[in-house]
């Protein structure tokens, strides 16, 4: 009788932790441009939506929007399972491709779609002041740029200072090789102009994390390009501007990335919550 009541008991008490364990949703496919916007262009209304995976009965989580790799000429939104069950949202973005669309298309793409994060993550119970940008390789990119040059949001009325941080996994800090490639120049030969994140270095942009696979292993010079805009933003002033490079990953480093970026994101929340 005794260990048929203790089995009951840890049933019971079992039972209890499944009910308190957070469940999570999933909305895919939701549209951030305006349903105008997306009836006079067909490519538009096809590319431009994005998932949304979020701790339902939860509020003031913090939301992770994920730009996908791909040059800016391929690939796919997701939501990478490594960010999955860990607290927060996180929101995979399409955005529209070379060689349909050229710069600087889907940077406007990708900043429309943060911007409707903005206004509608909330909704879903998130907490506004708690969005972090991040990407692999291009989405990288992308994050950067609507990140530290402020004209992109500023077009949604938004200041791109309200981000609370940014965390790119590879990307390009100077131009990148697929816009060089739409001007007929080289992806030798490297440029930084209004489209490098290193053109907007500025001391009062958001928390940047910088993180690269090894330099040896990595795309060319993608380690330097971000160690010359480590450099640049601390120059600048700015003062929390921090790289990490995967000893012994190449460019495809995401998998021991995901675990700095949760952490990245716990440590500026932290930060921002405390009285």
């Amino acid at each position: 009788m005794r260990i048929l009541l203790a089995f009951v008991a840890v049933l019971i008490f079992s039972t209890g932790l499944l009910a308190q364990e957070k469940q999570y949703l999933t909305r895919e496919d939701l549209p951030y441009y305006s349903e105008a916007e997306r009836q006079s262009d067909p490519y538009l209304a096809e590319r431009c939506v994005l998932d949304l995976y979020y701790p339902a009965q939860e509020t003031g989580f913090a939301t992770i929007v994920w730009f996908h790799g791909g040059g800016l000429r391929g690939g796919e939104k997701e939501l990478p399972e490594a960010l999955q069950e860990r607290g927060v949202a996180v929101v995979g973005v399409n955005y529209r491709l070379f060689p349909r669309v050229k710069a600087p298309v889907y940077i406007e793409d990708a900043a429309a779609a943060v911007a409707w994060v903005f206004r509608h993550i909330g909704d879903f119970g998130g907490d506004s002041t708690q969005i972090f940008l991040s990407g692999h390789s291009a989405g990288g990119y992308l994050a950067s740029m609507v990140g530290l040059d402020k004209r992109w949001l500023g077009k949604h009325e938004i200041d791109a200072n309200r981000i609370a941080g940014l965390i790119p996994f590879s990307g390009h800090t100077i131009t990148h090789f697929t816009v060089r490639e739409e001007r007929g120049i080289p992806g030798t030969q490297p440029l930084i102009d209004d489209l490098a994140p290193l053109y907007h270095v500025r001391p009062d942009a958001p928390p940047l994390l910088l993180i690269t696979g090894d330099r040896e292993l990595e795309l060319l010079g993608r380690y330097e390009e971000n160690a010359y805009m480590m450099r640049m933003m601390k120059v600048a002033g700015h003062p929390d501007t921090r790289l990490y490079e995967m000893d012994g990953y190449d460019h495809g480093m995401t998998a021991p990335a995901f675990p700095l970026l949760l952490k990245e994101v716990a440590r500026i929340r932290e930060q921002n919550l405390a009285p």
